[in-house]
């Protein structure tokens, strides 16, 4: 049996003489021709997460289309296949790039194509900085679930309900049924830190696990989790411990949610209004 925890991790405080360098550099790896918006917000929660600076490392054929939404963030052009993805080709500026990152999110909107899967294999296996794997990335990884086995760092993985499914080759209701246990499995299986999305949202490392209460049914909308992926790699990319910014980044998630609720509804409420109340949010915790 996994022992719960309840305890919300702290913000670490803010040095007067602080800059930029001293909050990392995260490197967010999405979007793809269709899925423009899945990078952007997660570059733009990463910023709000705290991260000193964000660079949205994303396949060339978008890079003249997202640039010019960039405001604060930095973009990195990488090779792509004829259909707008991640190549193979990818993987060596990416590895050179991760040198000088302190995190990275993999998989907001990257498809999974055979080539991305490939890219994304061995990014994983070879970059040694805290990574976020999400959507995309965890499509990648049901298809080549092995490839987790030799990852040089700490990874965590967000999935939902039905991701979840897919990697643990069950139905879509037995993960609903224990999502403790299946958020457990899926950390002992894979070796990484699992955040399992939904109503009460389970973070597990395998032999703790924390159990979310912030949030609402207004934030089941397209967007809110690169949101989420974002946000747990800005904390990351502070230094801030993988389990600790997991934990950290889906209790202010959620309670941007139920402050963007507060004003627009659970109706009305769209990813970009989460992005909105981050700031909100944050300032409960300095």
């Amino acid at each position: 049996m996994a022992t719960e925890i309840t305890a919300i991790p702290s913000l670490p405080p803010r040095d007067p003489e602080a800059h930029k360098g001293d909050f990392g550099h995260l490197l967010v790896l999405a979007g793809s021709p269709r899925m423009t918006g899945a990078a952007l917000l997660a570059v733009r929660a990463g910023l709000r997460a705290g991260a000193g600076l964000v660079t949205l490392g994303m396949p060339a054929a978008i890079h003249v289309l997202v640039a010019p939404a960039m405001l604060e963030g930095m973009a990195l052009p990488l090779p792509c296949t004829s259909e707008g993805a991640f190549s193979e080709a990818a993987v060596l500026p990416v590895l050179d790039f991760l040198n000088r990152a302190t995190a990275a999110c993999l998989g907001p909107g990257i498809t999974s194509e055979d080539e991305t899967v490939l890219f994304v294999s061995r990014v994983i296996q070879r970059t040694r900085a805290p990574l976020v794997l999400d959507a995309d990335g965890l499509n990648c990884l049901a298809k080549a679930p092995n490839m987790l086995r030799a990852a040089a760092g700490p990874r965590i993985l967000t999935p939902h309900p039905g991701e979840a499914a897919r990697l643990l080759g069950c139905p879509t209701a037995a993960i609903q049924a224990d999502r403790h246990g299946a958020a457990e499995t899926l950390a002992r299986r894979y070796g990484a830190i699992v955040v399992l999305k939904g109503r009460g949202t389970v973070v597990s490392d395998g032999t703790t696990h924390f159990v979310n209460r912030t949030g609402n049914p207004g934030m089941a909308t397209g967007g809110a989790g690169d949101v989420l992926t974002g946000l747990i790699g800005g904390l990351l990319a502070q230094h801030i411990a993988p389990f600790d910014a997991a934990i950290l980044g889906v209790h202010l998630h959620g309670l941007a949610g139920d402050l963007a609720a507060a004003r627009v509804g659970i109706h009305a409420l769209i990813a970009g209004d989460i992005l909105e109340h981050l700031p909100a949010a944050l300032r409960t915790m300095e």
